[in-house]
């Protein structure tokens, strides 16, 4: 947690916000101007988080990170309540920027306990992979696993107190137990959790192809609890890219996992990550991530282009894309996956599907929302004193890119 301190130094200061105004003249400028001597820091390996806010953040928004690429979080005003979960977003490695009038879908890497249905569950602290465009091996140390006593414990105290669903998380959940003596498997220790009585729903983020066994699906398929969603970011579909990355695995291993995924789960969704623009990436490697998001139809995928990160292999090397290319491959791969997103949801059309209830419609308070077994959002008319937790059957009458909604069929 970041705790609230406050330091009279410049100097001594670990976190930093700068709040913007945009109406005084050369607002931008200054900003940069005032960023300069904690990017500096930064640079020389001081552990600094810096936020920009305010209405300069919000008019620059991803522009501010090309030109300060040590700013860890850009935050519009419409933002400042919800800064704690932004840190968190910070503090598992990410670059964040919360510009947007609302977020579209939620970022599977965010920890919540703000909800009375659904709670995250650590179960792996840090990351021992050094993918070379990524922070979070140096802020969040080697890799922890926790035992599978306390992690049980904890999921058994959550349904004492009325929670249905619990998502595991993990930086790299797939390496579970690789740090034990004796060495425990993911796959286990889902079968272990789903068996946890009055538990409705279970979830886990975020695999890697690395390490993702195929068992893992398997016991997906085999715990009634299990949701069916998983999410493994494959950040390129070109194996020299993935090699430039770090990545440790191949195209073809990846295709190999979603193969398995439809084949045991025909109706399981399949999310990820892609990072596009990576330095030295030409047309032709752009143009087989396009072609592997062809092949692999995904349910969703955060797209981001390259950043260069402080600290970080990628960020020193010389064959940098220029913005432009970049912008052009997040336009055309953001393009695919607004097309692949709506496909996958106009499937459940006219369909019956469970969905468990969490909360209301903040802007239909009518309406209840609530999530599929594949975590799409569904909206419903109901009560949500008598629905919150429930898990209800909802004919799908109307599907949109990134949720849906019916009408209950209560039997």
């Amino acid at each position: 947690d970041y705790d609230s301190r406050i330091h009279r130094k410049k100097s001594d200061v670990d976190v930093v916000i700068l709040n913007t105004c945009s109406i005084r003249d050369h607002a931008e400028q200054k900003v940069y101007s005032y960023i300069g001597p904690y990017a500096k820091r930064k640079r020389e390996g001081e552990d600094v988080t810096i936020i920009v806010a305010g209405c300069v953040a919000q008019q620059e928004g991803k522009a501010l990170l090309r030109r300060a690429p040590e700013v860890d979080l850009v935050m519009g005003p419409q933002y400042a309540n919800r800064i704690a979960d932004l840190l968190e977003d910070v503090q598992n490695g990410n670059q964040v920027v919360a510009t947007e009038a609302s977020h579209i879908m939620e970022d599977s890497t965010k920890p919540r306990r703000q909800s009375k249905v659904a709670a995250w569950v650590n179960v792996i602290y840090g990351c021992n992979e050094r993918c070379t465009y990524c922070i979070v091996p140096t802020t969040r140390g080697v890799e922890q696993s926790r035992p599978i006593e306390s992690i049980l414990q904890e999921v058994r105290e959550l349904v004492s107190e009325g929670y249905k669903e619990v998502t595991l998380l993990g930086q790299n959940i797939d390496a579970y137990g690789r740090d034990m003596t004796p060495k425990r498997k993911f796959s286990d220790l889902l079968r272990s959790v789903g068996n946890v009585e009055g538990l409705k729903r279970l979830r886990f983020v975020t695999s890697h192809p690395k390490y993702m066994s195929l068992g893992v699906i398997d016991a997906v398929a085999e715990t009634p609890a299990a949701c069916w969603n998983f999410h493994v970011p494959f950040q390129s579909g070109n194996n020299k890219v993935l090699y430039d990355m770090g990545r440790g695995y191949t195209r073809e291993k990846f295709l190999k996992i979603v193969e398995r995924i439809r084949s045991r789960l025909p109706e399981a969704s399949i999310t990820a990550d892609v990072i596009v623009g990576f330095p030295g990436e030409t047309e032709e490697e752009f143009q087989d991530t396009l072609a592997l998001m062809k092949e692999v139809v995904f349910d969703t995928v955060n797209t981001a282009s390259y950043s260069p990160r402080p600290n970080t292999p990628a960020a020193e090397w010389k064959n940098q894309l220029p913005e432009s290319i970049k912008a052009d491959r997040l336009k055309r791969i953001n393009e695919l996956n607004l097309e692949h997103a709506a496909e996958r949801r106009a499937r459940l059309f006219g369909r019956t599907v469970e969905v468990l209830v969490e909360e209301r419609n903040v802007k239909v308070p009518t309406q209840v929302m609530g999530r599929t077994t594949q975590g799409y959002l569904v909206y419903f008319d109901g009560d949500i004193d008598e629905l919150r937790g429930e898990l209800v059957n909802v004919k799908i009458e109307k599907c949109q890119t990134y949720y849906l909604s019916g009408t209950a069929v209560y039997e």
